[in-house]
């Protein structure tokens, strides 16, 4: 008690003046201050930002509504925070995944065939998965199964398939009927701005500048409205209409066996993903105490999981934690009053519409490939000395982009370790979960 008063008088704060915000997000305890947690969201938000113009693009090109698409990232973006901020109390941003955004629409509807709305009632059915093993211990038996050379190979090969899809878009790869796949034309304007946009976000990036990702892309969006590749249609506008995504999915139509990969792909990749960002911000916002106990993760878990059914009513793909959320961290935010303000920032982000038609897809593919090469440094953590943990995990990260699927990446990386472990005498590094989860792969490859 003693320590507390004096942690609250550092900070220039009496009990007896305690504010609301105080009692809610305990922001003596924690060492903060408003105008701090403030900061750090709007830090957060403007790091994260850029997906209110990628992921809309990315849906249009599924059959959704542009401006549907838009409203619905914000207000499920805006969601996810909230309940992060006000349930869990961590200054963690969340909305709608990179890479799985990707998959819903070029692999699920794009390749597989299937609707729009059975691929949205399949990421509700997933985020029901991910809710009940955050109520459960199942949630802690799979992630302990699941060995770590191929939860890191799952983080970069969607990061490779995200690439892939960026430079594809931009006109950078382009198909060939005698290679397959080959360089497109620099010549051509809309592949030019979008490597000067990747290499601009790099470049700012390294530099610590402000907002990189969504500077340079708005900067793109001005040069290409200077070419006359752009049509300038305002700036603010009352927000489009939800009508045409609003509890538009076909759970039914996603209640079907050949979808199972799917819901197990959208599972896997966002539960990983979850666990690795939100464990990485613990550290980085004091969260952990002596015991090496982390405050409030299974709250933190249930939120997120959470997230992605309240998305999956709106239209979103899933929603989950963002690891931009260091950023704003690194700015101080410490409690949920961060992840409260970036939740109001994409509130106030609905009412923008227009700028969000503006923006190429020559701008998004930038920050594509950008956020690729992030997605792929999980690689260096992998050991590349045994070869039986190295091998399944170049093939889930190359069979990712190669067969335009997660699912088929990250099938095919199971079923690789769990047949070199056996052929060499370790069985026992084989987890009984995963022997089930390569049972379901083997007949995903052989009935469907």
């Amino acid at each position: 008690m003693e320590t507390t008063k004096q942690e609250q008088a550092a900070l220039g704060l009496q009990p007896k003046n305690l504010g609301l915000l105080d009692r809610i997000f305990k922001l003596s305890v924690h060492r903060t201050t408003i105008k701090t947690e403030l900061l750090a969201g709007l830090t957060t938000f403007v790091t994260m930002a850029y997906i209110i113009f990628v992921n809309p693009n990315i849906m249009a090109d599924a059959g959704i509504d542009h401006g549907a698409a838009f409203v619905a990232t914000c207000i499920g973006a805006a969601l996810g925070c909230l309940l992060m901020g006000l349930y869990a109390n961590w200054p963690v941003g969340l909305a709608p995944g990179m890479g799985l955004n990707a998959f819903f629409t070029y692999t699920v509807v794009g390749e597989m065939g299937y609707s729009w709305e059975i691929a949205l009632g399949a990421v509700f059915l997933s985020g029901i998965l991910f809710m009940i093993m955050s109520l459960s211990r199942l949630r802690e038996w799979l992630l302990n199964s699941i060995p770590m050379s191929l939860r890191f190979a799952m983080g970069a090969g969607v990061g490779l398939f995200l690439g892939l899809i960026g430079l594809k878009t931009a006109g950078i790869v382009v198909d060939s009927p005698a290679t397959l796949l080959t360089m497109g034309s620099f010549g051509e304007p809309t592949a030019l701005l979008a490597a000067v946009c990747f290499l601009m976000i790099a470049v700012l990036s390294h530099r610590n500048v402000f907002g990189a990702i969504l500077l340079s892309m708005l900067v793109v969006t001005g040069i290409g409205w200077a070419m006359g590749l752009v049509e300038y249609n305002g700036l603010v506008s009352m927000p489009p209409s939800l009508a045409p995504t609003w509890l538009a999915m076909d759970i039914a139509g996603a209640l079907n066996v050949a979808m199972v990969s799917v819901i197990l792909a959208f599972l896997f990749v966002n539960m990983f993903d979850t666990a690795g960002t939100l464990m990485g911000v613990a550290h980085r916002a004091h969260l952990v105490d002596e015991d090496g106990k982390i405050q409030n993760l299974s709250r933190a878990l249930k939120a997120d999981s959470t997230s992605s059914v309240v998305g999956a009513f709106v239209g979103c793909p899933p929603v989950t934690s963002y690891v931009e959320s260091a950023s704003g961290v690194a700015a101080g935010g410490r409690t949920g009053l961060t992840a409260v303000t970036v939740g109001a920032l994409f509130l106030i982000a609905m009412f923008f519409a227009p700028l969000a038609g503006m923006i190429p897809a020559y701008a998004t593919a930038g920050a594509l490939i950008y956020v690729a090469m992030l997605m792929m440094s999980g690689l260096a953590n992998i050991d590349w000395k045994d070869h039986t943990d190295t091998i399944p995990a170049i093939v889930t990260v190359v069979m990712m982009p190669l067969t335009f699927s997660i699912a088929n990446g990250i099938a095919l990386g199971f079923l690789t370790y769990a047949t070199l472990k056996l052929l060499t005498g370790q069985r026992d590094k084989v987890s009984i979960s995963l022997y089930v989860l390569c049972v379901i792969f083997i007949a995903k490859f052989a009935f469907l």
